[in-house]
């Protein structure tokens, strides 16, 4: 089975920012970039992206999942790591045009196509350690996915880091490349040491992500999660889910919550826990594990609300149910 990802579309949608302007968009080749090896990118991380998915509908027509959210992400990263500011209409219309030439070849579901706008700083100057690029690269790639975990829908083992951030407190809003490269290494030695698949990341018992997603800890009929700031990625489907939440009736609690409260929750059967982000969708977590001693979530199993919310969600994406949020936008 082919990894997450790894297959791309063969062509991209490009832009370049040069002399004060974006250049015309153009769909080129996705297997190769142009870069000076002096890129500001290539020496001082300049490099922001967006992950949002396209969904195939029974009728044939394809329709992508809130690209606005994403889009306005993308702006905020560029700005936050002092690349030329975006033109939002511009990165809006080629990502339309990139996933309308390939509408064709998007998965039915449950696969879909993964959406992939990347920013990076192309200006040759490894003096400018303490400036923004003055010039840039914005292209569109696209991968038709499946499941991001390997486990499907199953539930996940975590391992809850109390003394360490996923990145600076101030870039965690950014969704930068920089930021995952952080985690690797601590993601890494987990999965050698204790086989989780992710690290909960709680500095000074602060609940606040995962390397790749946000964290929800379902009790009952309470779903809470972190309040925003900036410590860490205001997900996309995060908000669609306290959405559905909300609208099912569920208390939304967006608070503070330590690792002693997160342990003492669940502990109680009925108490479910979830990661969430565009390519995890809503993925149960079944374990945290604690100062290396594992603790079950709840039953152990996948919780009935977390895969009711996972349902509604892909029922709107795909077409099957209404969208009374107005999330879906055709090509």
């Amino acid at each position: 089975m082919t990894a997450f990802g790894s297959q791309f579309m063969p062509k991209m949608s490009l832009t370049e920012y040069r002399d004060g302007a974006w250049s015309s968009s153009q769909i080129t080749d996705c297997d190769r970039v142009t870069l000076h090896a002096g890129a500001h990118v290539l020496h001082y991380a300049s490099s922001v992206f967006e992950g949002l998915k396209a969904f195939k509908h029974s009728d044939g027509s394809v329709k992508l999942f809130r690209p606005d959210r994403n889009i306005a992400r993308l702006a905020r990263s560029s700005q936050l790591l002092h690349l030329p500011a975006v033109d939002e209409a511009q990165v809006r219309e080629m990502i339309f045009s990139i996933v309308a030439h390939y509408a064709a070849q998007t998965p039915e579901p449950p696969g879909s196509m993964y959406v992939r706008p990347t920013h990076i700083g192309t200006e040759p100057a490894i003096g400018a350690a303490a400036a923004g690029s003055t010039s840039s690269m914005l292209y569109v790639l696209l991968s038709p996915v499946g499941d991001y975990f390997a486990g499907g829908s199953g539930g996940l083992s975590i391992l809850v880091e109390e003394d360490y951030a996923r990145c600076a407190p101030h870039m965690g809003v950014v969704k930068s490349g920089s930021n995952y490269a952080s985690a690797l290494g601590p993601i890494l030695q987990a999965k050698q040491e204790y086989g989780a698949a992710q690290i909960l990341f709680c500095p000074n018992g602060d609940v606040q992500e995962t390397g790749a997603s946000n964290f929800l800890l379902i009790d009952g009929d309470e779903i809470i999660t972190k309040n925003l700031d900036s410590t860490f990625l205001h997900g996309v489907t995060r908000d669609s889910i306290l959405a559905l939440a909300r609208d099912k009736g569920m208390q939304v609690s967006e608070r503070a919550l330590s690792t002693d409260e997160l342990f003492e929750r669940i502990a109680k059967p009925e108490c479910e826990a979830a990661l969430s982000g565009t390519a995890a969708v809503l993925t149960p977590v079944s374990t945290l594990i604690r100062n290396g001693k594992p603790h079950k979530v709840g039953s152990g199993l996948e919780g009935k609300t977390t895969a009711a919310l996972r349902a509604e969600l892909n029922a709107i994406q795909w077409g099957q149910a209404e969208d009374k949020f107005n999330w879906l936008q055709s090509v």
